[in-house]
């Protein structure tokens, strides 16, 4: 949800950059009354045939009357959204309100010379938004049957529409909610639309370097070399307007001279020449644009404006931007051969595709890969990452044939709620590591402008496991893993052999891969290599062959110290070779080298068609990696549930609720509901809390617990003492009025050093294991729903577990379990286990709460008491305020 837009008050939280279908960008934004020259020109710049299928007439022109009509708007009852690219308008669309106040008509015009981009599906996907937020339900249309893009338009959105013929003209009319079908539509054409936008940055037809310089050491020389010696297959042009000659060829001024198209501008000119020209790039044309330019973090808050300027100057004219302070890009593909980067020779071609973010951290990514011989698909550094980020690499590597596992690291997240579904769906196909500092979330680096986190650190950390992301955190543990799900199979269980020379060493390793989780079904610890290579080699051989066709063997890891005679390379390439025929991965240690010429970390054997085996110096890096690829294996394959609303849910309902109940808060006031009000939307989704009613005299006591049924509890209504028996905060199994009164009277003479906090009767729920549940809308993740058992667990121990909806099926499943104290759920020194089911089925609950209401501040319910059939809460707490847009929505735009 977002601020209600006001009546003839521009709503410039609906302005937005997007990505077509083609993966130019464009500015959506409301019509104003200042676009009246701007409309006509936009309809006078349309065929005869477009105007006819628009108003089912021909009008040369528009009337003064209809401009006004068109650009005048209410931004309530009446709506137009027009997209942009340069200044001119490409699109228009409106709605209409009907006599039904739910309903509304809307309509949609799209230049000839941009049709066929997807302009009429964004303006929909935006239009139906911003309906949503007035209060509109449904739409209708009317569309000549001749006009079959338009009829596409609706047909294809994922809403259930409903048509009939009647009178020449074809009737539409669909509800607007989103549909699981909905955004699956939208999540698709967003995919397809950044998918190409990168694709055309990384595979460009032609580069401009601009900023090319003749003196050595300089980026802008260092970039134009890179790229001419890695052997672009495309053509280069240099800009410069101080040099006729540059690398060997012509030099152009400026851009505007150049001969032919350039689909890719490299900008490496100073930091106050850069707005211009990135105008120039505008003009010229130009499709996307890296700069490498630093300066924008060095400059504070004038760097930061300077930079979202820069961002908004070139989407604005259709382009992209990675950057600024990039170190560049790269592909490895031979039909692109690109180097746009500060790394002086292409890198080995393979099949991990890299993201960084700040040059630094781009440096060493790249430094670490080309070091341990990982070849790569393609490279991207986005610097600030003031556009590009890492969610449209994985849009990207996710059509790529060319890449088959990916490694990212993020010093910040713009959207984590759009990286865990696209995560989560590249995830089911290829390997996704991430490297993450602990502080990522809570504080920016330089030069980014994203929002900060306010959520428990473990929250950010929980949703990467959710999405199947194999979290590291460090570079080289990205490398670590990154030589074995690039090069090996993924193994089909956690059963490993464990191959030595030496006793000890094995048996550090078995315990060692033990700790890891990993099940040791195999020591070979007698290893012998130092019988000369023409017997050691074949004796290995056959021994590691036997060893792998075991059925509950699906990995090995091979430690070996130094033997005479054998090369790391020679005994490289034996393991290679088994490892490629039983078609399971193998790691090796080489430990003990103190030869710093012998290469022993990285990609090691040439066995032909075999690819290297990963090889490590230390056992315990290579076991501490086999073991994240283990447990990534095993979550691909699980199942991983469906997203399904728990039945008796009522979001309408509750969102009824919510309106009114906002509806006299204003700013970022925060209001705890009193229980009847939370009660009443909780029970929309099918979530009740144990009754409890507040009392003044003994009298009243009395008459709430004959009215609620003995026997009763009496508890303190301070939060910090209502469940604090021990401080006596609460009374339990009251049998009677007399005991009631007496208990009443002790209670309250107790609690006369806290302040006498006023009391509350309650049914007694039935025996169980304390629980809690809070869930929260953070300002970065959006909802975040934590789970812990009561008490000492939570409150001393910090033993929560934290996860970021949606959730599945499994995800539920996994977070009951999440906590070290859960074993007390599953009968514990004698107990009988609770019912989990229950717990689950709050936690479905409450996540679907969470995630469809972002105007729900807190929920906490504390304590829930699970017993061996159902759970009963005990006590709400539901807080609301006026909720800000979270950063995944059901429309396509851009980070802003």
């Amino acid at each position: 949800m977002v601020d209600q837009p006001v009546d003839g008050v521009y709503p410039e939280h609906w302005e937005a950059d997007v990505v077509l279908r083609d993966g130019g960008t464009a500015h959506l934004r409301p019509i104003h009354a200042a676009d009246s020259d701007a409309v006509q020109a936009f309809h006078v710049g349309q065929s005869q045939k477009s105007i006819y299928m628009r108003f089912f007439a021909f009008k040369s022109k528009l009337s003064s009357k209809e401009l006004k009509r068109f650009t005048e708007v209410d931004y309530k009852d009446r709506v137009a959204l027009v997209i942009t690219i340069g200044g001119d308008i490409i699109g228009i669309g409106r709605y209409d309100r009907l006599d039904d106040p739910a309903e509304a008509e809307v309509a949609f015009n799209i230049a000839d010379a941009h049709q066929g981009r997807g302009i009429g599906s964004i303006l929909l996907e935006h239009l139906a938004a911003a309906a949503r937020e007035n209060g509109i339900r449904k739409f209708s249309a009317e569309v000549l049957p001749e006009n079959r893009k338009m009829l596409m338009v609706f047909s294809d959105a994922g809403y259930d529409v409903k048509r009939h013929f009647d009178d020449g003209v074809v009737s539409l009319e669909f509800n607007i909610d989103p549909t699981d079908k909905s955004r699956a539509v939208m999540e698709s054409r967003e995919h397809r639309a950044e998918a190409r936008s990168i694709q055309e940055l990384l595979a460009p037809d032609s580069i401009a370097v601009i900023g090319a310089s003749r003196r050595w050491g300089t980026v802008g020389y260092q970039l134009l070399e890179h790229i001419i010696e890695g052997g672009f297959t495309g053509p280069v042009y240099a800009i410069n307007p101080e040099a006729l000659e540059l690398a060997g060829m012509l030099s152009f001024a400026r851009l505007s001279e150049v001969p032919g198209p350039v689909k890719l501008a490299i900008i490496a000119v100073p930091y106050d020449e850069v707005p211009k020209v990135v105008q120039e790039c505008g003009e010229a044309g130009v499709k996307g644009i890296v700069v490498a330019t630093a300066g924008y973090a060095d400059d504070g808050e004038r760097g930061l404006a300077r930079q979202r300027e820069l961002v908004r100057q070139a989407r604005a004219n259709g382009m992209r931007v990675i950057g600024p302070a990039s170190l560049g890009i790269v592909n490895t593909n031979p039909a692109v051969s690109l180097n746009a980067s500060m790394a002086p020779s292409l890198a080995r071609r393979g099949g991990l595709g890299l993201f960084s973010q700040s040059a630094a951290i781009g440096v060493s990514l790249y430094a670490a890969s080309s070091r341990r011989r990982v070849g790569i698909s393609t490279f991207l550094s986005a610097g600030n990452r003031a556009d590009v980020s890492g969610n449209d690499l994985m849009q990207y590597w996710e059509d790529d044939a060319d890449t088959t596992a990916v490694g990212l690291y993020l010093e910040s997240i713009g959207n984590p709620r759009k990286f865990s579904r696209l995560a989560r769906r590249l995830a089911r196909t290829k390997p996704v590591i991430v490297a993450k500092s602990d502080a990522m979330g809570l504080n920016l680096p330089p030069g980014h402008s994203v929002r900060t986190t306010q959520a428990p650190p473990e929250a950010l950390d929980a949703m990467m496991r959710q999405a199947g992301v194999i979290r590291v955190g460090t570079i080289e543990e990205l490398m670590d893993v990154a030589q074995i799900v690039s090069s090996q199979p993924l193994p089909q269980g956690p059963g490993v052999a464990v191959f030595s020379n030496s006793r000890a060493l094995g048996k550090v390793v078995s315990d060692s891969a033990e700790a890891a989780g990993l099940g040791v079904e195999r020591i070979v610890a007698d290893v012998d290599l130092d019988t000369g290579m023409s017997r050691a080699l074949p004796a290995l051989r056959r021994s590691l062959q036997e060893t792998l066709t075991l059925e509950n063997v699906h990995a090995v890891v091979v430690a070996l110290l130094p033997a005479r005679g054998l090369t790391v390379e020679k005994i490289g390439a034996v393991l290679a070779e088994c490892s490629a025929a039983a078609g399971k991965p193998v790691v090796a240690a080489f430990t003990g080298i103190l030869d710093p010429s012998i290469y022993v970390e990285g990609m090691v054997g040439d066995a032909g068609e075999a690819p290297p085996v990963p090889c490590y110096s230390n056992p315990g890096a290579a076991v501490a990696a086999l073991a994240a690829v283990v447990r990534y294996a095993q979550w691909k394959v699980r199942d991983q549930g469906l997203f399904v609303e728990p039945e008796g849910c009522d979001p309408d309902a509750a969102h009824h609720d919510l309106e009114e109940l906002l509806r006299p808060v204003g700013g970022e006031q925060l209001v705890r509901l009193d229980p009847a009000a939370a009660d009443r939307l909780l029970g929309h989704y099918g979530i009740h809390v144990l009754p409890s009613t507040g009392f003044e005299t003994d009298d009243d006591a009395v008459a709430a617990a004959e009215r609620l049924g003995w026997p009763v509890a009496i508890k303190t209504t301070d939060p910090a003492l209502r469940h604090r028996l021990d401080l006596g905060g609460v009374r339990l199994d009251i049998q009677d009025a007399d005991s009631l009164r007496a208990n009443i009277a002790q209670m309250r003479r107790s609690l006369q050093r806290y302040g006498s906090p006023s009391l509350e009767v309650q049914t007694m729920a039935p025996v169980g294991q304390a629980c809690t549940f809070r869930a929260i809308e953070d300002p970065l993740l959006g909802p975040v729903v934590s789970f812990g058992l009561a008490g000492d667990a939570v409150n001393l121990l910090d033993d929560w577990a934290h996860r970021v909806p949606p959730l599945s099926g499994s995800d539920v499943h996994d977070f009951i379990r999440s906590p070290r104290a859960s074993r007390k759920l599953f009968g514990y020194q004698g107990l009988p286990a609770v019912d989990v089911a229950a717990l689950e089925d709050l936690a479905a609950r409450l996540t679907r709460l969470k995630d469809n209401h972002p105007e729900i501040a807190l929920v906490e319910f504390n304590p829930v008491l699970a017993g061996t059939e159902g759970a009963v809460i005990l006590a709400a707490d539901v807080r609301i305020a006026n909720a800000a847009q979270r950063t995944d929505t059901a429309r396509r735009a851009m980070r802003a």
